[in-house]
């Protein structure tokens, strides 16, 4: 498997923002920007909806990669800064997860 550049990943990760977004009301919607906060402190997206962002992402990963990915599991609730606190690092993350994947780790 070839790992996806920072530029397709975050492609990627704006694919599952933007499907999320028609779910949520107008104040909680994500900009698709690396520095959009999305969960903590100044988030926009509350627990229900971190998960909802996570599924998506997955599911897009899977579709444009078709590969399976899995990014909220025992490795990401661990790391002392959360994989999840803006979309630059999510998507930073998510590229780390394939790149493991691809590598065998």
């Amino acid at each position: 498997m070839r790992v996806p550049t920072e530029e397709e990943v975050l492609r990627i990760v704006y694919r599952a923002i933007d499907d999320l977004n028609r779910q949520l009301l107008p104040e909680h919607r994500l900009e698709k920007s690396p520095e959009t906060v999305v969960f903590g402190r100044d988030g926009r997206l509350d627990s229900l909806g971190l998960v909802s962002l996570i599924v998506a992402i997955e599911q897009a990963v899977e579709d444009e990669l078709a590969v399976s990915v899995a990014l909220a599991d025992e490795k990401a609730m661990s790391q002392r800064s959360s994989p999840f606190r803006t979309v630059g690092v999510l998507a930073a993350y998510v590229r780390t997860r394939l790149e493991e994947r691809a590598g065998g780790g």
